[in-house]
């Protein structure tokens, strides 16, 4: 017998196409859960009401939130900081839906640069912007580069022991690439720190106490991981924990 192969749901963003609004998930998040999680990716558009974020998640076995050129506005997570062109604000509101529908059904939420973020916000946790400060060049490269030079970026981070990374990849110090300009200020309460970069900056999240788990990474583990160990343990974690079946939380547990 065949063993069914996990849906895992792949959180769109907006873009523009052809001067009309249009949904966009680049190929390698995509490739990266049907080729390296044995997975089925499926499209969520984000243009949608954050009423249907239940009925999205009772559909699939997993979420994925992808990276994205677009930042948080500061208003999701209390502050009244200008928000960092672009924004994307139908997909702050449905990935908020959807972390809390998947937590409350217990099904996995993995997350990725953009999604790391959007999950700490969601449970309650602020961002940083790291522009201007001696931080950036460290996390970011220069801009006007090429993709291979922007994801050949790269920094050493600590992963703490006994964490989810730690299990999962095997190893206490990773070598990552590195794309990003908001970063975690406040972490938010249920959330672990698995691994920090320099500056401190937090690198992996994962959840203390949701019923499926929620795991997520600063860098970008979708870029060409045939050559990283450790890219491609993040995969194949994301896959295995899609397989599992976990309970749904209790009504006192379950996020509104």
């Amino acid at each position: 017998m065949v063993e069914r192969r996990p849906v895992i749901g792949v959180i769109a963003c907006g873009r523009p196409v052809e001067g009309e609004p249009a949904q966009a998930v680049k190929h390698r998040y995509l490739e990266g859960v049907e080729r390296f999680a044995d997975a089925v990716p499926l499209i969520i558009p984000s243009n949608q009401s954050a009423q249907n974020a239940a009925d999205i998640v009772a559909r699939l076995d997993a979420v994925l939130l992808t990276g994205s050129n677009s930042n948080i506005d500061p208003r999701h997570y209390g502050s009244e900081s200008a928000a960092q062109t672009p924004v994307d604000s139908t997909r702050d509101t449905l990935s908020t839906a959807l972390i809390h529908a998947a937590i409350a059904a217990g099904k996995p939420v993995f997350g990725i640069c953009r999604g790391l973020q959007e999950i700490n916000v969601a449970l309650g946790g602020s961002l940083r912007d790291m522009r201007g400060t001696g931080d950036a060049p460290t996390h970011h490269a220069p801009d006007d580069v090429s993709l291979d030079t922007m994801f050949g970026h790269s920094h050493p981070i600590t992963v703490m022991a006994d964490t989810p990374l730690a299990q999962a990849t095997g190893g206490d110090g990773l070598e990552v690439n590195s794309v990003h300009f908001q970063t975690i200020d406040r972490l938010a309460p249920g959330l672990a720190v698995n691994a920090t970069g320099p500056g401190d900056i937090i690198e992996a999240v994962a959840s203390t106490a949701t019923p499926a788990p929620v795991f997520a990474v600063q860098w970008h583990p979708e870029w060409r991981p045939q050559d990283r160990p450790h890219d491609l343990a993040f995969w194949r974690y994301v896959g295995q924990t899609a397989r599992t079946h976990y309970q749904p939380a209790a009504a006192a547990e379950q996020t509104k």
